[in-house]
């Protein structure tokens, strides 16, 4: 008993701990608890950035109820992507099988999230007002060493996983989760949200079919898409849509004139027009504006469905036109089974990743199975809509056009 005290003792006074032995059994278990949560503990921080989706807290669960299975970690969440790291005071949150209990049917995150600012480009107001961008980067390393955090693992697309390769390349352990409904991240055959946001927009396109056919009219549906028309695409196969308009193919407005007076010469039909945000005319540009929101970097999309309404009203279309915009519809709202499913998969393997070391690198959904790739291959292109791919011939091979 003397020498397993001494042993102890000296462990205590290297962790410099003020806790002294008695020859106390209960008090030496007491002491050995204590050694035990000090030394053998470890500390997982889940982070999710950027837009809300479909399925977040189903990746967020999967980690938790994954490392329950372990003896030796602890799963943090930090509020509103790393803001909750760098402000003051922290807000960090322990994760337990209880905090998530069947948060997977929900949407968007029980950890909140933001598109703005970050560790890289952290946003502060001088004296005379201005706002500058402060690199805290290091400052939070340095944080997440106090708390004690030996593993991040980052839910987000592209913006996202930049910051992660970033923070790799400076030392930090993390590991990279895909998230975006537009299915633009590369290196992934499909991230989670991007499934509930087609059925919301395929259900957008059901419900405007049978207006535009009773009142004999055009119907345009705008749908989220930056550069990648994913979204509009399943939605106007699964639909029955007969015009596509993606950022991968520019329009021409008198190509979707001609579909669309086809079907409402007699004055007695209709058409249904799905087209991204990001879609654009030959020799035109994409519809976006600048935001004065601080730290919003991206421009705001939107409203080319309604240029696309005054394209077609100027060409000389006779019948009424309609425009319904989505937009926030696709990123709220219960998951599908699938994105759950996908999701889980992408939590469950996140953590693996973790346990075993393969930091700098995402989970990756290729050919129905989860994997693991390099975090730079995930940010280096956008996944885009291959214009020659199967998809594409199957929706012009039932009469959708492209415009072209």
């Amino acid at each position: 008993m003397f020498f397993v005290s001494f042993v102890v003792n000296l462990f205590l006074h290297l962790l410099k701990l003020d806790i002294k032995l008695t020859d106390n059994v209960s008090t030496y278990i007491n002491v050995r608890m204590v050694c035990s949560i000090n030394i053998m503990n470890k500390r997982c921080l889940i982070v999710t950035g950027g837009g809300d989706c479909p399925g977040l807290n189903a990746v967020i669960r999967a980690i938790v109820k994954r490392a329950s299975q372990e003896e030796d970690w602890e799963i943090v969440g930090s509020i509103d992507a790393f803001n909750g790291v760098l402000k003051t005071p922290r807000e960090l949150r322990i994760l337990s099988n209880r905090t998530v209990s069947g948060i997977h049917v929900r949407g968007g995150t029980i950890l909140g999230t933001t598109n703005k600012g970050g560790p890289l480009a952290w946003h502060v107001q001088t004296d005379d007002g201005r706002w500058i961008e402060v690199d805290r980067s290091k400052e939070m390393l340095q944080i997440l060493e106090e708390e004690g955090i030996d593993a991040v693992i980052n839910i987000g697309g592209d913006g996202s996983q930049a910051i992660s390769q970033k923070l790799y390349e400076m030392g930090l352990n993390i590991v990279g989760v895909p998230k975006t409904i537009d299915n633009d991240l590369s290196a992934t055959d499909f991230a989670f949200g991007f499934q509930t946001a087609v059925e919301v927009a395929t259900d957008a396109v059901d419900k405007l079919v049978t207006t535009a056919e009773s009142h004999h009219r055009i119907m345009i549906l705008e749908v989220m898409g930056r550069a990648a028309g994913w979204i509009a695409l399943y939605a106007s196969i699964a639909g029955g849509a007969e015009v596509c308009l993606i950022p991968e193919i520019p329009y021409d407005i008198n190509e979707v004139r001609e579909k669309v007076e086809s079907r409402t010469e007699d004055r007695r039909g209709f058409a249904n027009v799905v087209i991204a945000e990001g879609a654009y005319p030959k020799d035109g540009t994409v519809i976006s504006k600048k935001l004065d929101e601080i730290g919003y970097r991206h421009k705001k999309l939107g409203g080319v469905g309604i240029q696309l309404k005054q394209e077609l009203e100027d060409a000389g279309t006779k019948a009424d036109v309609r425009v319904t915009i989505l937009g926030h519809l696709q990123r709220g709202g219960i998951p599908c089974a699938f994105d759950r499913i996908l999701a889980t998969q992408f939590g469950v393997k996140a953590f693996e990743m973790v346990l075993d070391g393969k930091f700098g690198e995402m989970v990756a959904y290729r050919n129905n199975d989860i994997v693991c790739v390099p975090i730079t291959e995930a940010i280096g292109t956008y996944n885009l809509v291959n214009v020659h791919s199967n998809l594409v011939h199957t929706a012009r091979g039932v009469g959708i056009s492209f415009g072209d």
